[in-house]
């Protein structure tokens, strides 16, 4: 069997003029983005996972615009302002969609240091239904009462749908867009990450339930108000998610490690 080499990834990896902080948070949105690669969350070059920096100024790291996500690494993300300027002399562009959606959001939540948006088949064709997601599997009946709704309104590239982005996700952390796909939120990448695979898995599991043709088993209020408390104070945690997410970056690193450059 034939040896695949790895690139080699060593400090001088690091992009130049870049905190030691600012490099951390990089690798770690960088094997977000191949974590997402992985679990088949892609859609040729679009959507978009940002992260926050550190700093006097409210600046986003986002995914170069024309990239899949396994090509995305700690150096090529693009860093941006609240008006979706480039930062530094990053050369790629950014997608005018994902400036709106999560300028929009960093800017009316400081407690949102990520945001992730997905257009995957299962979550597109909830998405898609009249009337809010089925909280009637395990996963879903987690996520009870904490997901909101927007109604589509054309590929997300106004400035004018920002406030309406905003005020439906109000102040909670899961966002279904109506006809479009799914959003989450967090107070770290890792939260949000978690959020995201409950919410898909929920997705995925409705379907496959619809598809069954059966009558659906209906799970009592005090079942849902139980499941989603408990899930809610996991989620408070400062390191929500972190076991899960650095088990998936474990899983990249053996299978390329490249985005560490």
């Amino acid at each position: 069997m034939a040896v695949i080499e790895q690139p080699l990834v060593t400090e001088t990896s690091k992009k130049a003029g870049v905190s030691d902080e600012e490099w951390a948070l990089r690798v770690k949105l960088a094997a977000c983005y191949r974590i997402f690669n992985y679990l088949g969350w892609t859609e040729l070059i679009f959507n978009h996972i940002s992260l926050r920096v550190p700093g006097p100024e409210t600046h986003l790291l986002i995914n170069p615009f024309g990239l899949r996500y396994c090509d995305v690494t700690a150096s090529n993300l693009v860093k941006i302002d609240l008006q979706g300027n480039i930062i530094g002399d990053d050369t790629w562009p950014v997608n005018r969609a994902g400036v709106i959606i999560h300028t929009a959001l960093h800017a009316a939540r400081p407690d949102i240091h990520a945001v992730m948006h997905t257009h995957t088949t299962a979550g597109s064709a909830v998405a898609g239904l009249d009337g809010p997601i089925d909280g009637n599997n395990f996963y879903a009946s987690q996520l009870w009462g904490q997901i909101r709704y927007h109604d589509f309104e054309g590929i997300t590239l106004e400035k004018d749908e920002q406030d309406r982005l905003v005020e439906n996700l109000g102040e909670e952390w899961l966002l279904v867009l109506h006809n479009h796909g799914l959003l989450s939120a967090g107070a770290t990448l890792e939260s949000a990450f978690m959020r995201l695979w409950t919410l898909e898995r929920s997705c995925e599991i409705q379907v496959a339930t619809m598809s069954t043709g059966g009558k659906i088993k209906q799970v009592s209020d005090s079942a849902h108000e139980r499941s989603s408390g408990d899930y809610r104070k996991m989620l408070a945690s400062p390191e929500a998610g972190l076991r899960a997410f650095e088990a998936y970056q474990r899983q990249i690193d053996e299978i390329d490690p490249s985005y560490r450059t």
